[in-house]
């Protein structure tokens, strides 16, 4: 296990903050979040390489990079409120969960957020709530939310997500056709009034109902 520990560190150093990310409470939580937990077996010595992996089910953990910069640009403190959407394998809402988060996060695939609540909740991070659902909706009864996070690209930014962001806060999200680049877009509410701002071009999995049809 110290080799795994080594290389968590080097991923910090090497692929995060090399590369221009700075928030401290986002690089202490990717140096103490063990993302070969959040992995398969068979994936476990390639977890902290700098490239997404299969997780089953037909989707992906985002490489170590894009969770870490999506992290900090939702600029969240410690104690606030954050929606993800796509729980996956559980791993970003770790990373959130570890900065001080309380995370509400839904999974549209049951089989994987159950796993994901397991793990999770095996690894002691009660700050963390898991539903199983289609997120497009969101989550209103714990709304508003001081940051969303969105990890699958549905073809437009649901409005729902943006009415259940809070005054201040960060949506970061990947928008765009499935199987070609999207845009990874962030938004900030200011005044009532949404503002946007593209990123970087990214690839995700596509945002799909639950009868597996993209949004």
């Amino acid at each position: 296990m110290q080799d795994l520990e080594e290389q968590r560190q080097q991923m910090v150093s090497r692929q995060i903050r090399s590369r221009g990310v700075s928030d401290p409470a986002v690089l202490t939580a990717m140096s103490i979040v063990p993302r070969h937990r959040f992995v398969p077996a068979v994936y476990q010595t390639m977890a902290y390489e700098d490239r997404p992996l299969p997780i089953g089910h037909g989707q992906t953990i985002s490489q170590p990079y894009i969770v870490a910069r999506m992290s900090e640009l939702l600029a969240l403190k410690k104690g606030a409120r954050v929606l993800e959407v796509g729980t996956g394998s559980g791993y970003q809402a770790a990373v959130l969960a570890e900065t001080g988060a309380k995370v509400f996060s839904i999974e549209i695939i049951a089989a994987l957020g159950a796993e994901a609540k397991k793990l999770l909740g095996a690894l002691g991070y009660g700050n963390v709530q898991v539903k199983i659902g289609d997120g497009y909706q969101g989550w209103p009864e714990h709304a508003p939310f001081d940051g969303i996070i969105v990890t699958c690209a549905p073809t437009h930014i649901p409005e729902a997500l943006q009415t259940q962001l809070a005054e201040g806060g960060h949506m970061v999200i990947p928008v765009g056709p499935e199987d070609r680049l999207q845009k990874l877009v962030l938004l900030r509410k200011i005044k009532g009034q949404i503002i946007q701002e593209k990123v970087f071009d990214v690839l995700f999995v596509p945002m799909k109902d639950n009868q597996g049809k993209s949004y």
